[in-house]
């Protein structure tokens, strides 16, 4: 077994007190592994991205642990929780969420930038980066020169370009036509290979889904394996 990379156990997120409390999650076990894709599915509303959220250090838990490459994120200070992110973690999200006036080759520097790397070899890494995902002709395009599936790849570079142990991916394909869906989806799973980096992939389509290595379903807050053909 590869090296396990991100592990959460009695994992719960309550929003509201009292009557209004509302239980999005409840006792949610999972383990991720080095190199390892695996698939959520679930119906709308039913935790997904607030799963994401806890295991990305973006929102606390209400009971439960989390640990990424073996850091327990609740024991760490603010500043050690945004160093552990920018250094272990990648998100990419349905929407890119790049920056407009950033061309692209500037927008996947940005994490390197923010670790402190300097401006010259923090490009020359995003450049690489960007070769990889077919985009080495585009390092100057901003964002509304790009098309969407473009767009998309500059994220997947962005996420990518630090060498993260984990990849955290929210509907990554979901705002896409189906072919370009396809190809997104095939440069991700390419990238896991190649760099050995962990995916957590949300996703409504169980065709994507079922081209990762497990399948877990959330289901009224509960994460299962899936069951399904």
């Amino acid at each position: 077994m590869s090296e396990l990379v991100l592990k959460a156990s009695s994992l719960a997120k309550t929003y509201g007190q009292g009557a209004t409390a509302v239980e999005v999650l409840k006792d949610v076990h999972l383990e991720l592994h080095a190199g390892e894709k695996v698939a959520i599915v679930g119906s709308s509303g039913s935790g997904k991205s607030t799963l994401l959220h806890l295991l990305g250090g973006l929102d606390a838990p209400s009971k439960g642990d989390i640990y990424l490459t073996g850091n327990h994120l609740a024991k760490l200070s603010a500043s050690e929780l945004d160093r552990i992110r920018n250094h272990q973690l990648g998100f990419i999200y349905q929407f890119h969420h790049l920056l407009d006036e950033f061309s692209a080759i500037e927008n996947v520097a940005l994490p390197l930038r923010i670790r402190g790397v300097g401006r010259s070899q923090a490009e020359e890494e995003a450049k690489a980066v960007l070769s990889a995902v077919g985009l080495a002709n585009r390092l100057l395009h901003t964002p509304a020169e790009l098309s969407g599936g473009e767009r998309q790849r500059v994220a997947v570079a962005r996420a990518l370009v630090g060498k993260p142990s984990c990849v955290l991916a929210d509907e990554p394909t979901g705002n896409l036509d189906a072919e370009t869906a396809d190809v997104v989806f095939d440069l991700i799973l390419s990238l896991a290979k190649q760099q050995g980096t962990a995916f957590l992939i949300v996703t409504h389509d169980p065709l994507r889904a079922r081209r990762c290595d497990r399948i877990l379903t959330l289901e009224r807050g509960a994460l299962k394996s899936f069951s399904g053909v």
